[in-house]
């Protein structure tokens, strides 16, 4: 990390304009200036903690900022709880992140236009409210459902096949005979998580295929009709199949009682046909090669959530940076954001830092995970449906549907009555 950091240091102080002065001192013949601002991001992606933490430290050293990034995410610790409770303090942060209209929502009278920056003429995925830009979008990130190439080769299933239910079950049903055949017992068709700290694994991401599964990328009209309390009951039921058959041929601990680690680790061993995560985990998976070496092709297929052929996979910006109307630091944020967008250094840690895919244009790097490279596979071939789960209200997905899920992996709930228990969550919103 420490290399890292005088990496970062390097760039910086070739391609960064300081705009933030402070008081210069001279001892031993060595110049210095003492920070005179200070920056607080607050964020949630646990997996690119480190590398932010180096980034936003060396941009602070060339600044004269001192910069503080607090994570909280994933399966330990509560974004949306802890987010208020910053609020509450006496040291709220400059940036954090919303994940949408639900996001929004809950904290606009905190969040700042950012309306005349530079880096809005960079993208095309600024989160915008009414033609009024308030984000900057962390990344692109999409999620399908992620295979091992050997193990559908081992067991003759054709990765285009995988665009419907009865083609996943054939699939399905083929990979478990070739384990049994290979008394292959710890192996895994499905690695999936459906526990009470994984419930934005289902209530989020899993229920997006409700959503969006089918449609195009524009087509607002399911989540339009969820957020006014109108549930699809044809289009529900055929989703329900969809997650059934997961929760099927999903390896039983993992499902019920799994982390996210234990989920990545289950994919990253070989031992799991196909896991139900995002490019975000491609950190994990090369920490994992790295370490213990194995490394296999991997790719992408469509999540059979819909009725008919499912022949894209989920892609948009996952979250966006916003910043705190009420901060007394709003110019340093503003130069923050901005640098990270323009500069060599902010590429360099978005993508071979972050393992990241930028969101904006001017960046011509590529980062080596195998699932990001194959997520860009399917964003060129213009196969990807939209992300609508962040626009719910806030906590639906994770508070309020989560919990039913958890109830039908369990054996809670039977597939109507998880029909019926999501049915009457949404009739409520109404």
């Amino acid at each position: 990390m420490k290399k890292v950091l005088m990496f970062l240091v390097a760039l910086f102080a070739i391609v960064t304009v300081v705009g933030c002065g402070g008081k210069t001192t001279t001892e031993g013949g060595n110049t210095t200036a003492a920070p005179t601002q200070t920056l607080k991001i607050y964020q949630n992606k646990v997996e690119i903690d480190g590398a932010l933490t180096d980034y936003a430290q060396a941009w602070g050293t060339a600044n004269n900022v001192t910069v503080e990034v607090v994570t909280c995410g994933g399966d330990s610790c509560s974004y949306g709880q802890q987010i208020l409770a910053e609020f509450q303090s006496a040291n709220q942060p400059d940036i954090f992140v919303i994940e949408g209209m639900g996001g929004y929502n809950q904290y606009k009278d905190n969040v700042l236009s950012l309306a005349g920056e530079d880096w809005l003429d960079d993208t095309d995925l600024a989160f915008m409210v009414d033609g009024v830009p308030y984000g900057f979008p962390v990344a692109v990130e999409g999620w399908g459902m992620g295979y091992n190439v050997e193990i559908l080769e081992a067991a003759d299933v054709d990765p285009a096949s995988l665009t419907t239910l009865a083609g996943y079950q054939a699939a399905f049903t083929a990979i478990q005979a070739y384990y049994d055949a290979n008394s292959l017992n710890d192996y895994a068709v499905v690695a999936m998580a459906a526990a009470s700290g994984m419930t934005w694994v289902t209530g989020l991401h899993n229920f997006n295929g409700y959503l969006s599964g089918g449609l195009e990328y524009s087509d607002s009209s399911v989540i339009d009709d969820l957020n006014d309390g109108v549930v699809n009951t044809a289009r529900l039921t055929a989703y329900a199949n969809w997650v059934e058959l997961l929760f099927n041929y999903s390896d039983e601990t993992i499902l019920l009682e799994g982390t996210y680690d234990t989920q990545v680790a289950k994919f990253a061993s070989g031992k799991a046909a196909f896991i139900h995560q995002g490019n975000w985990i491609d950190p994990n998976l090369l920490s994992y090669f790295n370490d213990n070496g194995g490394q296999f092709e991997m790719g992408y297929a469509p999540h059979a959530a819909a009725e008919g052929t499912n022949d894209a996979i989920f892609v948009a910006a996952p979250s966006y940076y916003v910043i705190n109307k009420n901060s007394s630091s709003i110019d340093v944020a503003k130069a923050f954001l901005n640098d990270l967008a323009s500069t060599q250094a902010g590429h360099e840690y978005m993508v071979n830092e972050a393992g990241m895919v930028a969101a904006f244009k001017s960046v011509t790097l590529l980062p080596e995970g195998p699932l990001s490279q194959a997520m860009v596979e399917w964003m060129n071939a213009g196969k990807i449906y939209a992300w609508w789960q962040n626009d719910m209200p806030s906590d639906f997905g994770m508070g309020t549907l989560g919990p039913i899920y958890t109830n039908f992996a369990n054996g809670n709930l039977t597939k109507s009555q998880f029909i019926a228990a999501i049915t009457t969550e949404i009739e409520a919103l109404g």
